[in-house]
């Protein structure tokens, strides 16, 4: 697999967020005067507290709703134009349903690049190589043929973002992808973006939680909580950012800061907020 075409890549960032604020109808502000540019080609990390912004951030990103100031664009277009020419790729939070239809793993990551091929035909030989090839990227080439209901968590996601990656995007959005994940497959996940980062040259955001699936895996982080608290290198970031935003203890996290543990697959205990995010 080879990454964009240099020639496609333009001046504009991947993704420029302009002084951007969300207002929701009930009156209630969720993200204030937020500016953020991300570089093709980078790894940021959106850090935050639940109800903090991140997943109305996310949204404002695909297009999906727009925002009551400020603009966003994605590849140099506006948002949801990206997002409906695929260059956008997106990994939603993983919800606990029950897989029940009859369709392995290949099936599922095929089902986005089948979208624009009539029913009655089978996938042109060249999407057929990219499923292939993705699989093998994210390491389920020998459970292909398994039905998805019978994975593993951590096996259903790395399916799930081969299928995110069968259209080519060259931005890829991940919403808490280590939800439900242990520390011991949160280091795979890390290792994992970063084969797909090093493979495809992909613009990647992950929105989470908790420090340690950002940390592992990004260049910079974002830390998020209606205002942008912080923007720039993991290793500058610090428990008292921390304190403001989370309100909790985080004198894990300095543990992790002053060398005791280390970025990619650090399974020292730090202390986060319970799972899940639910806008304001």
């Amino acid at each position: 697999m080879s990454p964009p075409d240099s020639a496609e890549i333009t001046s504009d960032p991947a993704v420029a967020v302009r002084d951007v604020s969300f207002r929701y109808d009930s009156g209630v502000t969720a993200l204030e005067s937020i500016s953020l540019t991300v570089p093709h080609g980078s790894r940021l990390g959106i850090l935050g507290p639940n109800g903090g912004g991140k997943s109305t951030l996310l949204k404002l990103i695909l297009g999906l709703i727009k925002p009551t100031r400020g603009g966003v664009e994605v590849l140099g277009l506006p948002a949801r134009r990206a997002t409906r020419s695929r260059q956008v790729g997106y990994l939603p939070q993983r919800l606990n349903a029950a897989w029940n239809a009859p369709l392995n793993v290949r099936q599922v990551v095929a089902m986005t690049a089948a979208l624009d091929i009539p029913p009655w035909r089978t996938l042109p030989p060249d999407v057929q190589r990219r499923v292939d090839d993705l699989l093998d990227l994210v390491g389920m080439a020998h459970l292909a043929g398994r039905p998805i209901g019978e994975l593993s968590g951590g096996q259903q996601q790395r399916a799930f973002i081969a299928r995110a990656l069968v259209s080519r995007p060259r931005v890829l959005l991940l919403d808490e992808p280590t939800v439900g994940i242990d520390q011991a497959g949160q280091a795979q996940f890390a290792r994992l973006l970063e084969a797909i980062h090093r493979e495809l040259d992909l613009t990647i955001l992950v929105v989470s939680h908790d420090l340690r699936a950002i940390a592992a895996g990004c260049d910079d982080i974002a830390v998020l909580s209606r205002t942008l608290h912080y923007h720039a290198a993991p290793e500058g970031l610090t428990p008292e950012v921390l304190a403001e935003v989370f309100h909790h203890d985080i004198a894990a996290f300095a543990h992790l800061r002053h060398g005791n543990g280390h970025r990619h697959g650090d399974e020292d205990h730090v202390t986060q907020p319970p799972a899940g995010e639910n806008p304001p």
